[in-house]
């Protein structure tokens, strides 16, 4: 597979993915974050991940995945926040969705770009 065919196919799983997240509805997550988020042309260049109310963004596409991107929770007093895992980072909490990914957007790592067809090891 040449190294284009390999972008185009992490692309389409990602688009799909992100198709899924949006079409769930309200049962896995609050619709407003992943909307927001896939609204952000950085952020849905990622593969998205939501478990237990909260969103996670990788820039792989397979498992092991990097947790380097910042995640969004909604806190239960109102609001957001949003944690880097792989250092424990609280990066912020906001009190909007907008805010939130403006602050994801902020602190992705250097050179993040589009989701990878690998794991964390190929970053």
């Amino acid at each position: 597979m040449t190294g284009y065919e390999a972008h185009t196919r992490a692309a389409e799983i990602v688009a799909a993915k992100w198709k899924a997240v949006l079409d769930s509805g309200d049962e896995l997550i609050n619709p407003t974050m992943p909307r927001a988020a896939y609204a952000n042309p950085r952020l849905r260049e990622l593969f998205p991940i939501v478990s237990h109310g909260a969103l996670y963004l990788s820039r792989c596409i397979r498992p092991p995945r990097a947790h380097d991107v910042g995640a969004l929770f909604r806190r239960g007093g109102g609001g957001f926040m949003v944690i880097r895992h792989s250092d424990g980072t609280v990066l912020g909490e906001p009190e909007t969705v907008g805010e939130a990914i403006n602050l994801i957007v902020a602190n992705l790592p250097d050179g993040c770009g589009p989701a990878i067809d690998g794991t964390a090891d190929d970053l």
